[in-house]
């Protein structure tokens, strides 16, 4: 293994075009989120609103089929549009539409102190998907611990977000809520770059020419993850 594999050329090239192209499947993604909030805005109709983002959602599928993306990927997208609609339309109230994104933020919220402190921060498992050096990285303390200390960086968007759309979700303004909810691939693509380069830096020149500890799959203590 070559533990700055995420320093390489290679490494953050691969980086750089996955951020690129998350980019811009971002404008893809929220258009059912942003045909639903305008419709919604303008007509104050539950039913057009749904109608559309339905139709919009159904549209992205087609549109990734076409461009050979992953189908599992798709029918993900496409699932979480018809949970939306479903809740929607079930309830009658528009703002809950939104809550699947809500919830998701939530769980990442309480589940991403658990995943560092048992030594897997969902950045480097990110990360090494992309760049494709799996979890080795996991070898390497400095490494771990920079991952870890990234990923704050992508908690903070997802505190961001929660605190942002919770009290717009429970005074019930849908409009508001979703102008807010239009941004948040934007911005949590962005933490992730971000976190990137927190980690990049705190590894600095560092490099690992033997394994760090017994098995990459140990997980430290919180406190020696972060320091």
């Amino acid at each position: 293994m070559d533990p700055a594999a995420d320093l390489a050329p290679g490494g953050a090239d691969a980086v750089r075009t996955a951020v690129r192209k998350r980019l811009r499947s971002t404008l893809i993604d929220v258009t059912p989120v942003f045909g639903f909030t305008l419709t919604f805005a303008l007509t104050h109709q539950l039913g057009v609103a749904l109608t559309l983002a339905l139709t919009t959602g159904a549209g992205v599928f087609l549109l990734r089929l076409v461009r050979r993306e992953p189908v599992r990927q798709g029918l993900v997208f496409l699932g979480l549009v018809c949970v939306q609609g479903v809740l929607a339309g079930r309830t009658g109230d528009a703002v809950n539409f939104f809550l699947p994104h809500l919830v998701m933020h939530g769980v990442m919220i309480v589940v991403t102190p658990v995943l560092v402190w048992l030594g897997w921060p969902p950045l480097g498992v990110l990360m090494g998907l992309i760049t494709g050096e799996g979890t080795s990285w996991r070898r390497c303390t400095v490494r771990r611990r920079a991952f870890a200390k990234g990923h704050l960086v992508v908690y903070a968007g997802h505190l961001l977000m929660l605190s942002v759309q919770l009290p717009l979700f429970l005074s019930g303004q849908a409009v508001a809520l979703g102008t807010v909810d239009v941004f948040g691939p934007l911005v949590l693509a962005l933490c992730a770059l971000l976190g990137w380069r927190v980690h990049r830096r705190s590894v600095g020149t560092h490099r690992c020419d033997a394994p760090v500890g017994p098995s990459p799959d140990l997980s430290p203590p919180l406190e020696r993850t972060l320091r």
